[in-house]
């Protein structure tokens, strides 16, 4: 696999806290560059990029980290960073459902959120280190059900990322249609490979392009 085929899966990432204005236009330039599939960032600077940055593809976050947003407002801060100028809209779940096991309060905000995507594309992360394999399961159907568009392991936030199993998890209970990113812990090339070999269709992370291209990587 080419440098080239696995950056074109790479979503750049750059969701710290503390992320600034320069190292944001980093991250656009190492993008631009080395043609990602996107750049992941926070809200605040989704239209500053659309404005600056026409040919980027914008991958923007929602509920994030937590996922205990009120439903209302994940679907708030959809539509206005749809309005904004992201193409797609990685979504945290509210874990705190899962294990009350009110799975159709999951299904049904997916749903409302994809609504609101229309034809971008949403991703759903579920947090796979707070999760039994039953309820991993579970939500893979969930995700297929509500129509959206990827299942995304971990928001890089939890007590662990991506791993292989769950990756392999994945692909064995989601529907047709539904693809795979993987986030969070991603650090090698053979982790990237491994990845993508076993079914992940994005990679969330802020290290591929240092590794692979030489940019300056500027933190999860």
């Amino acid at each position: 696999m080419t440098n080239e085929e696995i950056l074109k899966r790479i979503d750049h990432t750059l969701l710290k806290m503390t992320a600034s204005w320069e190292e944001i236009k980093v991250l656009c330039d190492e993008a631009v560059k080395f043609k990602t599939a996107s750049v992941c960032v926070p809200p605040s600077y989704v239209k500053p990029i659309h404005n600056e940055f026409k040919e980027l593809n914008i991958c923007t976050v929602i509920g994030f980290p937590l996922g205990y947003s009120i439903t209302a407002a994940k679907v708030l801060e959809a539509e206005r960073a749809i309005l904004s100028g992201a193409n797609e809209i990685d979504m945290v779940i509210n874990v705190g459902d899962v294990k009350n096991g009110s799975f159709d309060f999951v299904l049904e905000e997916i749903k409302l959120i994809k609504k609101t995507c229309g034809a971008k594309i949403l991703k759903v992360i579920i947090e796979t280190c707070y999760l039994t394999e039953d309820e991993k399961i579970r939500l893979c159907k969930i995700v297929t059900d509500a129509g959206a568009d990827f299942i995304k392991t971990s928001t890089g936030f939890g007590t662990a990322g991506a791993t292989l199993a769950d990756v392999q998890l994945f692909k064995k209970h989601i529907g047709a249609g539904v693809k795979i990113k993987a986030a969070g812990g991603v650090k090698t090339r053979e982790d990237l490979e491994t990845f993508i070999n076993a079914g992940a269709e994005r990679i969330g992370t802020s290290s591929a392009v240092k590794l692979l291209a030489g940019g300056a990587a500027s933190g999860y």
